[in-house]
């Protein structure tokens, strides 16, 4: 084994990075492209109450919203399917 590779093995174990959640890329969508939860919810056709939620957690969007979302944020869809 390579010194390399017991590196890599003790990052894994021992510093790993957690993906983020679909909300927390939806809030940092908004926040890097500047636009408000209202500016979403229209560009969607939802309420601004069900973006609150899709930013807190409290739900999560179905695939066609997602795949809308990714467009709209410029948000990678393989991240939002956490691939």
């Amino acid at each position: 084994m390579m010194m390399s590779d017991i590196v890599i093995d003790y990052e894994k174990e021992h510093s790993p990075i957690a993906k983020p959640s679909v909300a927390e890329l939806i809030a940092n969508g908004l926040k890097e492209n500047h636009i408000t939860q209202k500016q979403l919810a229209e560009e969607l056709g939802i309420s601004t109450t069900r973006v609150n939620d899709l930013v807190s957690g409290k739900s999560e969007p179905n695939l066609k919203t997602a795949g809308h979302i990714c467009r709209f944020l410029k948000i990678r869809p393989a991240a939002m399917l956490m691939l």
